[in-house]
Parts: structure tokens; sequence; C-alpha cells
């Protein structure tokens, strides 16, 4: 593990492994240090995408392996281990079937939170089957027994639907302050819709699918005096180019 991605946890709180050599001298470090200094000093959610250059994270299908390069992937991961906790909702969790974890990089593995109130994923998928991290469910029913590694957690207003603010709150009073929103498009939209992310990291990739899932859908605005601006970085990530938007 290098120095750099080591100091960066260490800002954190975090465990640090042993330092080696450096694993990626191209990472974008100054990105990992300021994102660190932001999550010690307030609470941050942090949404990422990755999607190709016409905003499309998967095909119509759903087959999204892989939009991005490795090194979008590594920073996905790296994202991951500077979260206390990452976020998908069901029909991610369903569709991919995500371990959640940091294993790309050295770090400890967030709490992985599934929203799920309708029970879509199937209990012989890896959340459950693998207990390399703690898993919350968030919904209003849970048939059966859980794996030891896994709980529940409610955060549904009056209609029965998950609301992103009560769903925050419930993980901030775990103690969980960094917040990952990793996907999929519906899930990251709810909640910059509902203004509740800080950071949004787009990853985009050189290509071209044509038609499929789109990464962002918000409420349609009539003139772009209505559009969402913001303050942008971008660094390279392999042949993907990253988009850090400032929205708090």
């Amino acid at each position: 593990m290098s120095r750099d991605w080591a100091d960066v946890l260490k800002g954190l709180g975090k465990d640090v492994p042993p330092v080696g050599e450096d694993e990626n001298r191209e990472a974008p470090w100054e990105l990992y240090r300021d994102l660190a200094r932001t999550c010690t000093e307030k609470p941050t959610v942090i949404a990422q995408v990755g999607q190709s250059l016409d905003g499309r994270i998967a095909t119509a299908s759903g087959h999204s392996h892989y939009v991005n390069g490795p090194e979008s992937l590594d920073h996905l991961h790296r994202l991951r281990a500077i979260a206390d906790a990452v976020i998908v909702g069901a029909a991610t969790a369903e569709l991919d079937n995500p371990r959640l974890t940091t294993r790309r990089v050295p770090g400890p593995n967030p709490v992985r939170v599934v929203i799920d109130p309708n029970r879509r994923v199937p209990m012989s998928h890896s959340l459950f089957k693998e207990a390399d991290a703690e898993t919350l469910i968030v919904t209003e029913d849970m048939p059966g027994a859980l794996p030891s590694h896994c709980g529940m957690l409610t955060a549904s207003g009056a209609d029965g639907q998950v609301v992103p603010d009560l769903l925050l709150e419930a993980l901030r009073e775990r103690g969980l302050r960094t917040i990952l929103i990793e996907g999929g498009g519906r899930t990251i939209s709810g909640f910059l819709a509902a203004g509740l992310v800080n950071r949004l990291q787009v990853a985009v990739a050189p290509m071209i699918i044509g038609s499929g899932r789109p990464g962002l859908v918000l409420p349609e605005i009539e003139k772009l005096d209505a559009a969402l601006r913001f303050e942008t970085r971008t660094y390279a990530l392999g042949a993907d180019t990253l988009f850090d938007c400032r929205l708090s």
C-alpha cells in the first residue's frame, strides 16, 4: 500500500495496513485527501456513478460489466474505504449481485445498506452469503431469519416508501457519518433530487452505448436557470474522466 493512501486512511481515523510499494502513482491522491478532510469536518454524502459518454450506466437489459475501466473500479473501492456505509437499491443488488467490499484496495469495508422494501434481493446473493461486512436491509417487513452479519432498518414514510433523509438519519444514529450512494441511477437520483448529496462523482468512459439505462433521472425543468450548477474538478482515471462535483 502506498504512503499516500495510508495518509488518507490515517486522516480518517481508520486502521492502516502495512505500507509497501505504491500501488498506483497515477491515482488522484489530492482528491482523496480533500475528501478525507471534508468527511472529518462534517457528515458527508458522496454519490458515485459510472457511465458512458451518452449518460448510460447499463444496457436496456441491465448489463453493466464493465462500463468503466479498472482505474475507475479502483477509485470506487477507495470511496468505499473512505465511507462508513455504502447504499445500493434493490435493483442494483438483485441484478449485479455486488459484494460492496474494498477487495481491490487496502482499507476497511463499509457497512452495506440495501434499500429493499419489497424484499427483491435473493438470500442466495453475496450480501447475505458473505459475512465480509455488516449488512442492513432497509425494509418494513423481513420474513424469516437473517444471517448473523445482517440486520433490518426502517426508514419509510406514510406511503411505505423509503425516505432518503430518514434513512440518513437512521444511519447517523448508528454513528455512520460518511455515506456513499453507489447505485443504481434511480437511487442516486432520489438522493440528488432531495438535495442530500454533498459530492457527486461521475466517471465517464469513452464509449457510446446508444440506448439503455440512464445514470441520472431528475424532475423536468423548463429553463436552464433551474439546472444544478456546481464547482467541478476533473481527474484522469486511465481512459476514463472523473468529474468531482461539489454540490455543497
